[in-house]
């Protein structure tokens, strides 16, 4: 009997060492030969943001009016290239990939959700062959994204992709597994019946204590300095 559990993963410092968006960023401004120093000018401005007490969905945004005007076929070919080079650098969480390859064998609906986007998303959920990626969705006109977002893929709204793709692949949430290292992560685990705090966020690890809670310990890696 085909099972009817997803397992859904975060995907930055959960499958991958490293958070992706910036570490991309980094690769790419590189990549178009930018003067030394752009990345951490960029990037300042989002930090200084976060300084001031911008969410998480704020500096999302944030983040992504940084590629005002780029090409969506540059971008996706600079994600492979970061890819590739990446790689082979450790890029991957042994211990969790492991997890989502244990599920899919045990037949189990795998999905990736991340507030990271398609040049990152596209060639990790390839080399993972999951079944479904969910990021945040840039707004693209005539190839070229604008800066905006339609809505970042971050906190609750995580919990809701969960929930949609439950109710349109007919999967058992109480059956269903989910993988997250940060607090934003928390309504996501709540959401299915078998929830898996990966790594040592504080507030995490005191919902997995008081809830019973599965925990995962990674080791540490080269791409983490990231």
């Amino acid at each position: 009997m085909p099972s009817t559990a997803g397992a859904f993963f975060d995907v930055d410092e959960t499958l991958v060492r490293v958070k992706s968006m910036f570490h991309f960023l980094e690769f790419y401004l590189r990549r178009r030969g930018e003067p030394e120093g752009s990345y951490d000018h960029l990037v300042g401005g989002i930090r200084a943001a976060a300084d001031r007490g911008a969410t998480r969905a704020q500096i999302n945004r944030a983040y992504y009016r940084l590629y005002a005007g780029e090409s969506a076929e540059r971008l996706a070919a600079a994600g492979e290239a970061w890819f590739e080079h990446s790689v082979e650098r450790d890029l991957f969480v042994p211990e969790t990939v492991a997890e989502l390859l244990n599920r899919r064998l045990a037949g189990d609906f795998t999905v990736l959700v991340s507030g990271s986007f398609f040049a990152c998303l596209d060639p990790i959920a390839a080399q993972l062959r999951a079944d479904r990626t969910f990021g945040t969705r840039p707004v693209i006109r005539r190839g070229v994204l604008t800066g905006e977002v339609v809505t970042p893929l971050i906190g609750g709204n995580k919990a809701r992709v969960a929930q949609l793709v439950a109710a349109v692949r007919g999967l058992d949430l109480a059956q269903s597994s989910a993988y997250g290292d940060h607090a934003s992560d928390l309504e996501l685990l709540r959401t299915v019946g078998r929830p898996v705090v990966v790594g040592d966020d504080p507030v995490l690890a005191e919902h997995a204590t008081a809830a019973g809670w599965r925990r995962l310990r990674t080791t540490a890696g080269s791409a983490a300095r990231v």
